[in-house]
């Protein structure tokens, strides 16, 4: 009995003292959830408790962000409608032999550069130049038989005027005289022909441009007109770019005399440089129902030779330019779930988040329809980790103070894309 009520006995202690620590566990966390701020609160702004905390740290123990900073500007924004696009030349020609021979000799170097009308290749022009010659005996025979005709028809026309000779042999006289022209006619026609199938023994460039792999060697018997070319000759200046729009620019673009002449810029496949500057020549005539885009057209000099044929490119078309904007680095806005939003530096070095309305921009910089005013300083890099109040470190070089309206933003880091996620939500008002 007396190790029954022992048992017991442990058994209720060990209940009381596991109890006991639960209830100390619960009242632990319970405290620790009251001191902490709920997520998504604002932390306590450094000062609020008239002290700072040592080893770079905040109010309320907030270590303090090093951060990069911008001033807002003044300035122009480009409006650019994108696309993706082809590098189109003007003439793309395949060299074909004109009259069938043995390919006697190719003057020309793959990838050289050619002028229009320069000799690429020889067809053996011996044949040719023999049947020019039979061509030539055959017309001046003929030319003969026709001027004694014309000889015999003057004399017959004499005796029948004497009433030697009968009309009837006049009259077969001028029908023979007929023929013979008709002979000589075909005779020079002939000869014509004859020595053109002897030009085209010289296969010369139909434009200028750069010349394509050689794809028939010397020596080998050709045919007129055959499907393998000698080689390709692609027109290299001016080039052309297709590329598309969404079917909703079109009304942008034509409100700007049809679009010819606008400022069309060609980027690599990258999108991170440009490589050529060009006009705007047309809109196509009809949209892609498909894809709901439609063609546009335009022209580069391309002097340097950095388009090269089918090389697929970025195109940025300038609509228009808008002035006196006020504008921020593209990492400066941010996205809350109250709408966009900038971190704005306030004199003593603490940020106050300031909702805005973004307007066109480009890849480094947008502009601010509303809620900022030039001069005003926002934070470009680090927004991510800041809270309403915080304070924050800047880079050495920047002091962060308002600059006047209209000047340019000090240096910060400018990035392409746009701003990072995660702030909170930008105070109302």
């Amino acid at each position: 009995m007396r190790s029954r009520a022992k048992v017991s006995g442990r058994r209720t202690f060990i209940g009381v003292g596991v109890v006991a620590l639960v209830a100390i566990g619960l009242a632990l966390t319970l405290s620790y959830c009251a001191r902490s701020p709920a997520p998504g609160t604002p932390a306590t702004p450094v000062g609020a408790h008239g002290k700072s905390g040592r080893g770079g740290r905040g109010g309320g123990g907030a270590p303090m962000i090093t951060v990069a900073v911008a001033t807002a500007s003044l300035g122009p924004i480009p409006i650019q409608l994108s696309g993706l696009g082809a590098v189109t030349p003007l003439a793309t020609i395949s060299v074909n032999a004109r009259v069938s021979g043995m390919l006697d000799k190719v003057a020309f170097k793959e990838g050289q550069m050619v002028k229009k009308g320069q000799l690429l290749a020889v067809i053996d022009p011996r044949p040719f130049e023999v049947a020019e010659q039979q061509a030539q005996a055959q017309l001046l025979h003929d030319q003969s038989l026709l001027a004694t005709a014309r000889t015999d028809l003057k004399r017959y026309q004499t005796l029948a005027a004497q009433d030697s000779i009968s009309g009837q042999t006049v009259d077969t006289q001028v029908q023979l005289v007929r023929q013979d022209e008709a002979t000589v006619v075909a005779d020079q026609a002939a000869l014509a022909n004859a020595k053109l199938n002897l030009s085209f023994t010289h296969i010369t460039s139909p434009v200028s441009g750069r010349v394509g792999l050689r794809q028939i060697d010397a020596g080998n018997q050709i045919t007129a007109n055959e499907t393998t070319p000698i080689t390709v000759v692609t027109q290299m200046t001016p080039m052309t770019v297709v590329f598309t729009l969404p079917e909703g620019a079109i009304g942008q673009v034509s409100q700007r005399g049809g679009g010819a002449g606008l400022p069309v810029s060609a980027y690599d496949r990258a999108g991170g440089s440009v490589i050529a500057r060009g006009v705007l020549a047309t809109l196509d005539n009809e949209i892609d129902t498909t894809t709901g885009t439609v063609k546009a057209k335009a022209n580069f000099p391309n002097t340097d030779g950095a388009l090269f044929p089918n090389q697929f490119v970025n195109v940025m078309l300038l609509v228009d330019t808008l002035q006196n904007q006020v504008i921020v680095p593209t990492t400066a806005t941010r996205h809350g779930p109250q709408g966009d939003f900038v971190w704005v530096l306030q004199p003593d070095k603490t940020v106050k988040a300031r909702p805005v309305t973004v307007g066109p921009g480009t890849p480094e910089t947008v502009s601010i329809v509303s809620g900022l005013r030039p001069g005003e300083v926002v934070i470009t890099d680090g927004g991510d980790k800041l809270r309403e109040g915080a304070k924050v470190i800047l880079p050495r070089g920047q002091s962060g103070s308002p600059a006047a309206p209209g000047r340019a933003p000090p240096g910060g880091h400018h990035h392409h894309g746009g701003g990072g996620q995660g702030g909170p939500a930008p105070a109302a008002g």
